[in-house]
């Protein structure tokens, strides 16, 4: 797998240019519901079609995997996109979306970023190369209690219905941690545990497009990533990311 950095983020820039575009005039956005709590806009569209024509361009060798139009070509090594992840944010005029492109290579994640063009952070993963944020190396935290840590979640299982939610898990954890944070977007909160910025995240009943890319910034930042039974490897319907310090009490509480 040969890829150029450089490329790489310039098309995921161009893709939140683009999605600025649409966020910045939201008033003529069109948004639609793809089910009665899941929304696409314009902005997803528009943005996972460019990613498919400039990936595909520069890349021709790989498939295509995107939330909006499904799969093309070839699935064994394939771009995996979320073109806004955290659309109701974005529809509201919050700042805490993003857009999520990673690159997996025979069931493999090899290459990662997550960017959020309303705070112009990027972050960015090559597997074996480490994590950057805006170009700068990150890590995860150092925090070794589970007492102290701030950590994050979403209730991705509400919207969808299920009776097996994250609101008992929810409750459990929050009472043995130090703060709770509810973001809206799984891959910019897989990216703050990356960064140190939250200590963990766990989250259910997710898509490989929400946390494909930020698990691989999380991995290559040193931390964990698990489904609830500390299985290593990416689980959307459970997955658990954390600093790994405070791994084994966290996972107590799943």
């Amino acid at each position: 797998m040969t890829i150029s950095v450089q490329v790489f983020e310039t098309i995921v820039r161009e893709a939140g240019s683009i999605a600025m575009g649409y966020f910045k005039n939201l008033n003529n956005v069109g948004v639609i519901k793809k089910s009665p709590r899941d929304l696409v806009t314009d902005a997803d569209v528009a943005v996972e079609e460019y990613l498919k024509q400039a990936l595909n361009k520069a890349y021709p060798e790989y498939g295509f995997w995107g939330e909006e139009g499904g799969q093309a070509d070839n699935q064994t090594n394939r771009w995996i996109v979320d073109p806004i992840d955290g659309t109701h944010s974005f529809a509201k005029g919050q700042y805490f979306w993003s857009i999520s492109v990673a690159l997996e290579i025979a069931g493999e994640l090899v290459a990662g970023s997550v960017y959020a063009p309303a705070l112009d952070d990027l972050y960015l993963a090559i597997k074996g190369q480490g994590a950057t944020k805006n170009g700068k190396a990150i890590s995860v935290s150092a925090e070794t209690s589970l007492a102290d840590s701030m950590v994050a979640t979403g209730f991705a299982c509400l919207r969808s219905y299920l009776v097996e939610n994250n609101l008992k898990r929810f409750c459990r954890i929050a009472e043995n941690t130090t703060g709770q944070r509810r973001f809206g977007s799984a891959a910019m909160d897989l990216c703050l545990v990356a960064d140190g910025q939250v200590d963990a995240f766990w989250e259910q009943e997710l898509n490989l497009y929400d946390v494909a890319a930020g698990a691989l910034i999380a991995k290559e930042a040193g931390g964990t990533v698990t489904d609830f039974k500390g299985n290593d490897g990416v689980y959307p319907k459970q997955i658990l990311v954390t600093n790994g310090k405070i791994f084994k009490e966290l996972l107590a509480l799943m």
